[in-house]
């Protein structure tokens, strides 16, 4: 089979993330909150396996294609560990918040199809302080975003390691996922993907474009490796300079 051109790359990250976006935050917008005569809302339980599920479906999809990140600090992780070419970073960020930002928009197009719904406060937007679901403070989220970002990077470079069960990562990455916005969507409604967070931002108002720093400037803390991080990339590394080139993707790389 040919190698993908940075082209297809670009264009799965693009579909990767819209996919990510829509799906995830298309199901906290429609279907989270009880609608009187139609359903009881599916709450936080089915959200979060709705973002579980997109991530899952996308690196089966896309991940032969471009790895499947659908997320500028899986990219950046993937970078340090060697799984995408460091020149590759500037066009996946811009895609994948390019996608975030169409899917945004289309939820925001069919939402506004509802009588008496408005975009202010409903769009599943990220924040902290009065706009955590939980209240939580700016602290609290910084390193609950940190902490679980880290976590997942690390649950993605072991399960796209060459000595992984082959086959699994998608299912691995998916779960993980879902796992990540049970604990953390009452604390800063699980952002772990800048991209996501704008990508409903700017449709959200009530201040949620003025909080998207956090989410942002903590992507660097979050994709930069830990200790026990580092050793895994470095074991990552290993595995790919033996049997893989240099630009193989990352989650279905073997």
């Amino acid at each position: 089979m040919r190698e993908p051109t940075m082209l297809h790359r670009l264009a799965a990250e693009f579909i990767g993330t819209f996919w990510l976006v829509l799906g995830g935050c298309g199901a906290a917008v429609f279907a989270a909150n009880p609608s009187e005569g139609i359903s009881g809302g599916i709450g936080f339980l089915a959200v979060a396996l709705a973002f579980g599920l997109t991530v899952l479906t996308g690196v089966y999809a896309f991940g032969t294609i471009s790895g499947g990140h659908f997320n500028p600090a899986v990219t950046l992780g993937a970078a340090l560990a060697r799984r995408v070419e460091w020149k590759a970073l500037p066009g996946y960020w811009i895609v994948q918040v390019a996608g975030g930002l169409v899917a945004g928009l289309v939820i925001l197009w069919v939402a506004k199809g509802k009588k008496g719904w408005t975009a202010t406060g409903n769009m599943a937007a990220n924040g902290f302080g009065e706009h955590s679901p939980g209240g939580y403070s700016l602290a609290a989220v910084i390193v609950a975003e940190i902490v679980l970002t880290g976590m997942f990077l690390l649950v993605i470079l072991g399960s796209t390691d060459n000595r992984a069960p082959k086959g699994f990562a998608g299912l691995s990455i998916g779960l993980t996922l879902t796992l990540i916005h049970l604990i953390s969507i009452p604390i800063s409604n699980t952002s772990v993907n800048p991209a996501r967070s704008t990508g409903v931002a700017f449709f959200n108002g009530d201040g949620a474009q003025a909080q998207l720093w956090v989410f942002w400037s903590a992507r660097r803390s979050r994709a930069s490796p830990t200790p026990t991080c580092s050793a895994a990339m470095r074991n990552s590394r290993t595995v790919l300079r033996a049997t893989t080139p240099w630009r193989t993707p990352l989650p279905l790389d073997r």
